[in-house]
This record gives structure tokens, C-alpha cells and sequence, in this order.
């Protein structure tokens, strides 16, 4: 089912991949995003949506170094995030803290609470603790996984332990569970690796090729969803390695980015270099299987595609939910456009019964 969109936009000025819910801000719903321009000076937009539903309004323009090729809310504090930056040479990372009084000063100043410093190789992403308040973060670089503990007050990150990928694999991303904060998957060009972070040792893995998002399903614990340029969108069980337990067929170009919802399971999002945002539902047919029921190789799984948002001009590369209100996203075009969209008019009716929507 395809259609054009009806969602709320906003433009930035500049190219642009990045982009955030703002989960620590619970009375509004609010996103984060980053330019990605080599020649001008790139900018994050803190975006808030109007009281009545109705606009986007720009809360927040702040100046930035650099490209932003990935940028994270904090989850226990909205104005706290960290970015992923480079000069077109090297690759940097920090935390940065918005100003108390932004929306009081023309040209307000990001302060930079900390420099994640130690990386040697091109950084790829950095991942908060998944849930309350904690001093922990990771930073994933090509060769490398980095633990550090954040002191806000010093201004300074400080690496507990680290760990290599090995020369074999280039490490391209990765996700925190947030079901066991002490495992976090990370993805390579040809596998999907669980590494526990009080060893700092790989614990399992899977050969699977040119994974390119990763998320978990953070209302069942043994789900895990990928996204891979040529063989579309894949749902694991995390005790049952071996197979995805059910496929989609992702997008006529490469996926780029795929979400779980953060409150309804089996609803994910997607996003391609297809100029498109496909929404999907799967589960288990057999409506006798809970989320800790053993999968077997009987098990089928329906799987349908709810909505394809296909008014864009440019690829998608930026999804993310928002926490607040789980039946609303954004999306971000490689033009800079935002839209945010609700998902309510498409979804089946048995789910427009449920108490979230």
C-alpha cells in the first residue's frame, strides 16, 4: 500500500543523515538533528512538535563542527546528546550539552561535555545506556568497541575497557541491549556479533553480509531486527540463531535504517536509499505463542506491509520513533527535509484496539 505523505514537515538548510527522538523530554515530543555540509558550518536543530499536533517548530538552532554522520539523544537528560563528526579527514566523537537559557540567546553555543578521544580508526556510532540514569557509553569504530564512564560535572569520559574487532572485520555499527545491559550487538560487513561488556569478550555470533541498522525489540527480549543492503529486512530470535525466523523484502533499493516500535511489539519502521519509510507488522501466527515461548522450525510468522510513505525526493536515511507518542515517527531525506508522520490510519484494526493507540 503505497501513498504520499501527509506528515509535518521541516526543512534544513543543509544535507543531512542524522536524526533523534529526545526520550528524556516527556512533555513534548521532540527531535534532534544534524547537517551534514563539507563547506558550511553545520548546525543541530532541536524540533519540537506544536501543542496542537499541527507544526514542527525549530526550540533550538546550535552551531556544530563538522559533518555530523551520527548523532544520540541521552536518555535521562534532553539536553545532553552525542555526535559522531568529521572534517572529510578524521573522525571524531563527543557529548555535548544545549545551553540552560538556548531559547533566550541568538546565537546560543553547544558546550562540549566530553571528547570520546581514544579512537584510532573511523568511528561509526556512539550508544547510550539503555535505560535510566547511567554514566556509561560506547563508541564503536571500525576496529574497536569502547566502554566509557561519563562525569558531567568534571567534564570528561574516561575508557573502562575496550576491546578489538580483530583485522578481519570492520566493525560498522551496533545496538545495546535493553533487555541485559551487559550485552551489545555489533555489526560487520559479513557477521553479527554479541560481545558482554564485563568481559569485554564475544559471546555468540551469526554469519550474515552486509548488515547496514540493527535494533532491538525492546518489548520481547529474544528479538532482534536487521536491515541489509540486497537481502531487505530480517527478525531474529536471539535463542535460535542459525535462521531469521521471518523475512521482509525491504526496499526496491538498499534498506538503510530499520526501528522496532518502543511500545508496540511487531510494528517496525524502515528506511532506503529507495525515497521511501515502509511500515510493517509481523508476528507469530499462532496466536497461542508468547514472546517466551520457544520458536520452532513449524512456526510461521505473518508478515505485512502496513503503508509505504513514498513522498520523498531524496534517500532516507534517518528513522527514528518517538517514545512519547509511539504511534508518531520522523524521518529524515538526505535533502534535509523531516517529516513526521502517525501511523494510526494504517495500521489493522486489531491493532487500533490496543490501549497505546
Amino acid at each position: 500500500m503505497q501513498g504520499a505523505t501527509t506528515g509535518i514537515g521541516y526543512g534544513l538548510k543543509y544535507q543531512a543523515r542524522c536524526i533523534a527522538d529526545v526520550k528524556a523530554d516527556t512533555d513534548h515530543t521532540s527531535f534532534l538533528t544534524g547537517t551534514l555540509s563539507l563547506k558550511e558550518e553545520n548546525e543541530v536543530h532541536l524540533i519540537r512538535l506544536s501543542s496542537g499536533g499541527t507544526e514542527l517548530v525549530c526550540e533550538g538552532l546550535f552551531s556544530h563542527p563538522n559533518e555530523i554522520w551520527d548523532l544520540a539523544s541521552c536518555p535521562f537528560d534532553q539536553r545532553v546528546f552525542s555526535t559522531v563528526f568529521s572534517s572529510g579527514e578524521s573522525y571524531e566523537a563527543a557529548v555535548w550539552q544545549i545551553p540552560e537559557l538556548y531559547g533566550q540567546s541568538n546565537s546560543p553555543q553547544l558546550e562540549c561535555i566530553a571528547s570520546l578521544d581514544a579512537h584510532k580508526s573511523k568511528i561509526k556510532c556512539v550508544l547510550w545506556w539503555p535505560s535510566g540514569r547511567h554514566d556509561k557509553l560506547i563508541s564503536i569504530d571500525e576496529q574497536n568497541i569502547f566502554l566509557w564512564s561519563l562525569d558531567s560535572s568534571k567534564k570528561s569520559a574516561q575508557v573502562q575497557s575496550q576491546e578489538s574487532a580483530g583485522m578481519l572485520h570492520h566493525l560498522s555499527g551496533g545496538a545495546w541491549d535493553p533487555h541485559d545491559v551487559n550485552i551489545v550487538a555489533s555489526t560487520t560487513e559479513s557477521s553479527i556479533n554479541f560481545w558482554d561488556l564485563r568481559t569485554m569478550k564475544k559471546t555468540n555470533s551469526m554469519e550474515y553480509p552486509h548488515v547496514r541498522s540493527i535494533d532491538y525489540d525492546s518489548k520481547n527480549k529474544h528479538m532482534l531486527v536487521t536491515a541489509a543492503d540486497e537481502s531487505g529486512i530480517n527478525i531474529w530470535d536471539l535463542r535460535v540463531l542459525k535462521a531469521p525466523v521471518a523475512e521482509l523484502p525491504g526496499h526496491s533499493h538498499w534498506t538503510w535504517a530499520v526501528r522496532s516500535n518502543p511500545e508496540y511489539e511487531g510494528l517496525i519502521l524502515s528506511a532506503g536509499t529507495d525515497s521511501a519509510v515502509n511500515l510493517w507488522f509481523a508476528s507469530p501466527s499462532n496466536d497461542e505463542l508468547t514472546s517466551d515461548s520457544m520458536p520452532n522450525s513449524t512456526t510461521k510468522w505473518t508478515e505485512s506491509l502496513l503503508h509505504s510513505y513514498s513522498d520523498y525526493e531524496d534517500s532516507v536515511y534517518g528513522l527514528s520513533w518517538s517514545s512519547r507518542e509511539p504511534w508518531l515517527f520522523a524521518s529524515l531525506s538526505y535533502d534535509g527535509r523531516v517529516v513526521v508522520e502517525s501511523i494510526k490510519p494504517h495500521l489493522p484494526k486489531k491493532l487500533k484496539t490496543s490501549s497505546i493507540l
